[in-house]
């Protein structure tokens, strides 16, 4: 049976389906068994503090995030009288002021001629790609953040001689064995971390995101050596990088690049995040979640709107460095 099909836009801003409608249903050519979609690592919620998620209540709302304030540690004499201090610490905004949403219409000839929930299906894409685009957005808003002492050729607030790399003289990292000019991705991690010692992070929550060749060297280290790992089963053999000198290493294909960071990186080069969950906050909620009837056309249309805020709540905790391979 066949169904005549417009060419014509379902609205104003509506596109057409791709791929087209034939206009022909043949139902041996449809299967319940969908292609598997990949979808890329996501690391937001790993290495940000969420916990002010539960409190959005729509865009453009502001979470006013109190802080620890320092007390003074003052010498004491026998007899003295104390001097009291009243404890009091500024307040942090974070502002819910970005926004995704995602819509689709499915008509209803179509609807009658699927044997799968496509609903259900898009809805579920549409979640996943929502995660890669706000990973993305907020890597990309880390370039810069780190505090000045934690980044650069001189980094280390105490040390001032650890070269991370920076735009135009990135640090040649290399598995093993490295030559003139070259650092050993292991020696790598480590001034990473000698960074936050330095700025006295503490150790439990620390984490590093780095692009996936960056994963490949460590595998190819010395690391591959079980022995050195402390593990039953080298890194080569499992895939599993784990901790290393007390960070938790993320793989992203979602760091920023010169093409999504024009200025900020040149070709070639390749950021690498290191920190601890207190650097960051991020809050995300999806306040609206459709699914209603098309106006201009015979067909259900779901959409949904996905708002949220991040913000760098103490650059001290968080390492900036720029690498090549």
């Amino acid at each position: 049976m066949s169904y005549p099909v417009s060419n014509t836009p379902y609205g104003l801003n509506a596109v057409s389906p791709n791929p087209p409608y034939s206009g022909t249903f043949i139902p041996e050519i449809w299967s319940a068994k969908l292609l598997e979609k990949f979808y890329a690592s996501t690391v937001l919620a790993a290495i940000s503090n969420t916990d002010y998620e539960g409190e959005i209540t729509g865009p453009g709302d502001k979470l006013i995030i109190r802080t620890r304030p320092t007390l003074t540690i003052k010498n004491y004499s026998a007899d003295q009288p104390l001097e009291f201090e009243r404890p009091s610490a500024p307040t942090v905004s974070l502002l819910i002021d970005r926004g995704k949403y995602f819509a689709a219409i499915l008509d209803d000839v179509m609807k009658k001629q699927m044997d799968i929930d496509v609903i259900g299906m898009w809805t579920d894409d549409a979640s996943q790609q929502m995660k890669l685009t706000i990973d993305r957005d907020m890597l990309l808003y880390l370039l810069g953040q780190a505090n000045v002492n934690n980044r650069g050729a001189v980094a280390g607030a105490i040390s001032r001689s650890l070269n991370l790399g920076a735009t135009g003289a990135p640090v040649n990292l290399a598995a093993r064995n490295p030559g003139v000019g070259e650092v050993d991705v292991i020696e790598y991690i480590c001034r990473l971390g000698q960074v936050l010692d330095e700025q006295n992070i503490p150790e439990e929550g620390r984490w590093i995101v780095a692009p996936s060749w960056f994963g490949a060297y460590i595998k190819q280290s010395d690391l591959r050596n079980a022995g050195l790992s402390g593990d039953s089963v080298s890194t080569l053999r499992n895939g599993k990088l784990g901790m290393i000198d007390r960070f938790t290493i993320y793989i992203s294909n979602l760091l920023p690049t010169s093409a999504t960071a024009a200025g900020q990186l040149a070709a070639g080069e390749f950021p690498v995040f290191a920190g601890h969950r207190h650097a960051t906050t991020f809050a995300s909620q999806i306040t609206e979640m459709e699914t209603i009837r098309s106006e201009s056309t015979f067909g259900d249309i779901i959409r949904g709107l996905n708002v949220y805020g991040f913000k760098v709540l103490d650059g001290t905790c968080l390492v900036q460095g720029v690498v090549t391979q």
